[in-house]
């Protein structure tokens, strides 16, 4: 037996016929909340599973063998391009007019055809001399949240499920969304600066992949929980090392690599439903 998650609030009839065609039900579908649950009597593969949500246009999840969502303590996710809609770094370069390299530099970091830390130093390298006004510049009038980022953290509040923001990116940005927001960790690169301008640094060592997968374990052992309680979402490759530490993995319209090493993905939906893996 295998759960599917169907992750709208709707489902027509067309939808679960093609449902029904490819895999035949072991039980009716079920409306929990905002999505529907499946019973099927055996587990379809990711590729199966991606095929057939591009064919309905909604997104369609198993859920692993051995993740209780009802015992989740802890969600991590990365800041750019998941929680919010841009790189910071990108827009912050546009400032400096060598946004066109720092975004080339990015998307290959993301792809992981460079090593994260590395392509962060040279990124970071193109911005000395910047003016650090432009990062409120940046916060006030570039950064946007993702589509049902705010209903995904009040709903966790809601279920006293702690919420951790980390990023390859800038303190400067994640300082200002735990204050908005109302996170609860945070952890970030910080800029280094003189003279109200950039230096073209970071202080301390970079937040990378392992990095993450690190502040992940640290919270569980702050928390008091095991790292199966523990959801991580994220879109570049420098997330990986993280979700694997979790209990689950989810890939939010992200990068090709992280999505076929990922549990599960978002392709179709807002943020607001990583919910739907919590009961």
């Amino acid at each position: 037996m295998a759960t599917i998650i169907i992750h709208s609030n709707t489902l027509n009839f067309e939808q679960a016929k093609i449902i029904e065609r490819v895999y035949g039900y072991a039980g009716k579908p079920v409306k929990v909340n905002n999505h529907f649950r499946i019973q099927l009597n055996e587990a379809p593969t990711r590729e199966e599973l991606n095929q057939l949500a591009n064919e309905i246009k909604v997104d369609i999840n198993l859920l692993p063998d051995g993740f209780d969502t009802s015992n989740v303590k802890l969600v991590i996710s990365d800041m750019d391009s998941t929680l919010i809609g841009i790189e910071c770094i990108d827009e912050i370069a546009d400032y400096i007019n060598v946004k066109p390299q720092v975004a080339a530099i990015t998307e290959a970091a993301m792809r992981g055809e460079l090593n994260f830390e590395e392509s962060l130093t040279q990124r970071v390298a193109l911005l000395k001399g910047l003016d650090t006004s432009a990062l409120q510049k940046v916060f006030d009038d570039r950064l946007f949240l993702n589509p049902g980022a705010e209903t995904w953290i009040s709903g966790l509040k809601e279920q006293s499920i702690k919420f951790a923001l980390v990023s390859g990116g800038f303190t400067f940005f994640t300082d200002r969304l735990k204050e908005q927001l109302g996170i609860d960790f945070t952890r970030a690169n910080v800029l280094a600066k003189e003279n109200h301008q950039l230096s073209g640094s970071v202080v301390g060592d970079i937040v990378g992949a392992q990095a993450k997968a690190d502040f992940l374990n640290e919270l569980c052992q702050q928390l008091n929980i095991q790292p199966n309680q523990v959801i991580a979402v994220g879109d570049g490759a420098n997330d990986l090392l993280m979700m694997n530490e979790a209990g689950l993995s989810i890939a939010y319209k992200a990068k090709p690599a992280v999505q076929e090493k990922a549990a599960t993905a978002l392709n179709f939906s807002g943020l607001d439903a990583i919910l739907d893996f919590i009961v």
